[in-house]
Order: C-alpha cells, then sequence, then structure tokens
C-alpha cells in the first residue's frame, strides 16, 4: 500500500514518527510527504515539489493528514493541506479510486476547513480519524 503524508512541513518530528509508523506496516510504503524548502530557492523548488507531490497522491493508496496543533490551534489544517485532501477526495468522488483518507486529529472548529471535515467524516468520505 502506498502511502502520501500531508501536513506542514514545518512539523518535521511528526511527519517523521508517521514516516517511520507507516513503513513499519507489513506493505505499507512512504511515497511522498511534506519536505522543508530551503529559503533562498523556495520560488524555484516549490512548483516541480509541488507537482510531484499531486502525482503522488494520485499513486497512493493512503493520503495521510498528519494535522497537529499549530499557531495555537488544534488539529489544524492549512489551506495547502486542505487542497490536497480535497484532491484526494477528488479521486474517490469522480475517478472511483479506492484511496483512504485519514487524519491524525480532528480539527477544532476554529480551522478554517471544519465544517467540511466534519461533513466528510459524516458522509463516510474520510475514513478514519485517528485521535
Amino acid at each position: 500500500m502506498k502511502v502520501v503524508i500531508a501536513g506542514s512541513a514545518k512539523l518535521q518530528n511528526e511527519i517523521q514518527k508517521w514516516i517511520e509508523y507507516w513503513n513499519s506496516k507489513n506493505d505499507y510504503l512512504v511515497l511522498d510527504y511534506p519536505k522543508a524548502i530551503p529559503e533562498d530557492n523556495f520560488d524555484e523548488l516549490y512548483p516541480e515539489v509541488h507537482k510531484n507531490f499531486f502525482k503522488n497522491i494520485t499513486e497512493a493508496d493512503v493520503l495521510f493528514i498528519a494535522n497537529y496543533k499549530k499557531n495555537g490551534i488544534g488539529g489544524y489544517i492549512g489551506a495547502e493541506t486542505f487542497a490536497e485532501l480535497g484532491f484526494g477526495l477528488a479521486q474517490k468522488l469522480i475517478y472511483g479510486k479506492k484511496i483512504r483518507l485519514i487524519l491524525a486529529n480532528m480539527p477544532v472548529k476554529e480551522v478554517a476547513c471544519y465544517d467540511e471535515i466534519f461533513l466528510w467524516k459524516k458522509l463516510g468520505w474520510i475514513d478514519e480519524i485517528i485521535g
């Protein structure tokens, strides 16, 4: 099973724990995860990193959202991660892709996409929330 981990690249410690977790499971392999891009050539590197990340989501069996407290907000999901989650969901709904969408934590109500996450979970589009 191929796994893509999405979330804030600023949470490298948490992401590393999930890479180890998924890679330790039988028949699971992490294809991609958020990587810190050096600031000095961010604008140059970002387009290709971003494009490859979305390509890997199309290959994934699991899209895992490593969402944690950030900026004082629990279960934080930023615009970039929400776009990635939406892309994974689109694969599932439009193309019938058998991709599992899993969140580390339910976002708190202060997260901009809280209502959508709540609805998607209710509709069964998000398979699991771990925390």
